[in-house]
């Protein structure tokens, strides 16, 4: 190959790579603001999953006397004791 057939090729191919590097470059920035787009949106009610929960959950099935005696207060009613 003479001199100038390898600067022709040589540019083209560099070329078709740069517009590949764009393409690729474009494809992703867009995917990335559609992702982007999509987590920051407002979550719709029953859409969103909350993540989480009670590490003992069966502790809560009885409650105990102080979280009674807490409900009791919160609800205005006053305990036998209380008023004697």
């Amino acid at each position: 190959m003479s001199e100038e057939t390898t600067k022709t090729v040589t540019t083209v191919l560099l070329i078709v790579i740069f517009l590949g590097m764009m393409i690729f470059i474009a494809i992703r920035a867009r995917n990335n603001r559609e992702s982007m787009l999509k987590d920051r949106a407002p979550k719709v009610a029953g859409d969103d999953e909350l993540e989480g929960g009670a590490r003992h959950p069966q502790r809560f099935d009885e409650p105990d006397e102080e979280a009674l005696e807490e409900m009791a207060k919160l609800l205005g009613e006053e305990s036998d004791d209380d008023e004697s």
